[in-house]
């Protein structure tokens, strides 16, 4: 009979219980895809530089189990919004306590089990999905990396078991010891706004400065160390706190003051119903901005890894393609690469000594690299024919483009007419640069390797003159960070912005009445709906836009590591814009078929 009473329930809300199993099955999911690195310590260790990663990625792993408990908590807050009234009426009909518990425990495990077991299913195969798509669009060289991990399933459906089972003893408890009339009346009482004025504005200022002092301890790391990243994490998370406290509470208290804003259609409406449960909300606001942030991080930081790569080749090595006896060289597959640049150095070699033609680095001067005191390029400098005659120093830049055999000759510089009356083979030093290197790639690196086979017996490892060969070795170094940020971002936006949808669903229960009471003095539904989506949209924005502006000035942490760390700042961004209006659009459409559903 409990079977029976469980299934007709569900059946019942099918719609409801789609939107909670879906949830579950897709929490299940991001933890199992999680926990495939996680405790995967070969992948961890060989693609990444830090060497801490593997204690980062565990530290991570308990994070995610965190967020993993609150978004469940969430969504177990939906469920019993959902079944109280029904649960009340079978304790009208003469249902006994423990029978209504039983079932309440039947419910929550069984549907949480079903969804752990097809969500971790789902993350095997979402998993190698992410892997290939990363792995083909973005080059990345990721090893030791498997789609299927035993382990990773194991924790994932014993974490999620004790998770439910927890919780559906939880829900067991709390539904028996409320009576029917509480179950029936249940309503949130709203928190009272009587805050003086002056305590706010002084919220606000320290919330301000904390944030302000925050930013200053990430923009210089190199200066204050572990000590700014501790200063920076507790001043940012009081200083979103008090600024969400204050500055919401304030501009609530504000624009229901005026009457030109608060009047106009159900704007009063609106505005009181953000400041219902108000502190409630701040703390959770507060803490999804910081999550949000830590999230978007993730991918904007992965993603710009993946960008940085050409720019650090690039920076390393100033040409595309050196060709050491070029004469050799096929000029139509030069040809067809259609170069922007492609000079020709004249070369003479002899037993002691490497000649080359003045005039022509005169008229094409030959490019070199100037470094900051990181050790970092920040532009390229020209070296004229008549300052390679003379400087030791520009001629040791010159000896890197040379092959193996060369650089330990003299290298002189002299006028044509010397030149030519030196009596040696004549070949060439050819440098190439095209329009885009990424996309020539695969024909300049064929050429490099061509290249390095026929002239010298130095490694490709040890060549840091071809920008192909420089572009492999960091793309080596760097994509782990590329795969496990873009990877875990995308995994931490989704959960928290579960998290966020799922809060305020689980309150929608208690708006039916106001709304239906609203819908029958003759308020048309299009205002109502109107106001639904400023009121969500206020609670996604608020967080969402504080969490980028932290994102923004965290990304001064990673000016050690990349040269530009807001290279196309856009992509990242724009997916997690694009993945937050999903989740807003779902809401909305969500809560308002709750709060207006003609059937209530």
């Amino acid at each position: 009979m409990l079977w029976k009473l469980s299934l007709t329930g569900i059946k019942g809300r099918m719609k409801d219980y789609i939107v909670l199993f879906s949830g579950l099955v897709m929490a299940s999911a991001i933890f199992y895809m999680f926990e495939t690195m996680a405790s995967n310590e070969a992948f961890l260790t060989k693609n990444s530089i830090l060497g801490m990663i593997v204690i980062i990625f565990h530290f991570g792993s308990v994070l995610l189990g965190i967020i993993t408990f609150f978004y469940i908590l969430y969504a177990n807050s939906f469920l019993m919004a959902m079944r109280q009234r029904d649960y009340a009426m079978f304790m009208m009909l003469g249902a006994k306590g423990r029978k209504i518990a039983q079932m309440i425990f039947i419910e929550t495990f069984m549907v949480g089990i079903a969804a752990t077991i097809i969500g971790s299913i789902a993350g095997i195969g979402l998993a190698h999905g992410v892997n290939a798509l990363l792995l083909n669009r973005l080059n990345l060289q990721i090893t030791h990396y498997a789609a299927f991990s035993g382990k990773a399933l194991l924790i994932t459906l014993i974490f999620f078991a004790i998770l439910f089972l927890v919780a559906a003893l939880f829900n067991a408890s709390a539904i028996t010891k409320k009576s029917i009339l509480e179950l029936l009346r249940e309503t949130s009482t709203p928190a009272r706004l009587k805050q003086r004025p002056i305590w706010l504005i002084l919220q606000a200022v320290a919330g301000l400065c904390s944030l302000a002092f925050g930013y200053y301890m990430m923009s210089d790391l190199m200066k204050f160390q572990l000590i700014g990243i501790g200063a920076a994490l507790v001043t940012i998370v009081l200083g979103t706190y008090l600024v969400f406290r204050s500055v919401i509470i304030t501009i609530l208290l504000l624009l229901k003051g005026t009457d030109q804003i608060a009047m106009k259609k159900l704007n009063n409406f609106t505005f009181s119903q953000l400041s219902f449960r108000i502190r409630d909300y701040t703390q959770m606001l507060s803490m999804a901005a910081m999550l949000f942030a830590l999230a978007l991080g993730a991918l904007t930081v992965g993603l710009g890894f993946k960008n940085e790569i050409p720019i650090m080749a690039k920076s390393v090595a100033p040409y595309d393609l050196i060709l050491n006896n070029a004469q050799d060289v096929d000029d139509q597959s030069i040809n067809d690469l259609d170069p922007t640049l492609d000079v020709q150095y004249r070369m003479k070699e002899t037993d002691d000594a490497v000649y080359y033609d003045k005039e022509q680095f005169n008229q094409q001067n030959l490019l070199t690299q100037n470094y900051n005191e990181r050790g970092m390029t920040v532009h390229y400098s020209q070296l004229s024919g008549d300052l390679l005659a003379d400087d030791l120093s520009a001629q040791d830049q010159l000896r890197k483009y040379e092959i193996m055999e060369q650089r330990s000759k003299e290298i002189r510089v002299v006028s044509t007419s010397e030149f030519d009356a030196i009596t040696a083979p004549e070949t060439s030093l050819r440098v190439i640069q095209v329009a885009d290197f990424e996309k020539d790639y695969a024909a300049l690196r064929a050429l490099a390797e061509s290249n390095q086979s026929a002239n010298t017996a130095e490694t490709i490892e040890m060549n840091f003159t071809q920008r192909v060969f420089v572009y492999d070795t960091y793309n080596g170094m760097f994509s782990g960070f590329e795969f496990m940020g873009f990877f875990l971002g995308i995994a931490f936006l989704t959960m928290l912005a579960s998290c966020l949808m799922f809060k305020i669903l689980s309150g929608a229960n208690n708006d039916i009445t106001r709304y239906n009471m609203l819908r029958k003095i003759g308020t048309r539904t299009s205002l109502l709906k109107q106001s639904i989506r400023k009121e969500i949209g206020v609670l996604f924005l608020a967080p969402g836009i504080l969490g980028m502006i932290h994102v923004l000035f965290g990304l001064k942490m990673f000016s050690t590591l990349m040269i530009n760390p807001y290279d196309k700042l856009w992509i990242p961004f724009g997916i997690f814009i694009a993945l937050y209006a999903v989740y807003y659009l779902l809401t909305v459409w969500l809560y308002t078929n709750i709060v207006l559903n003609k059937r209530q």
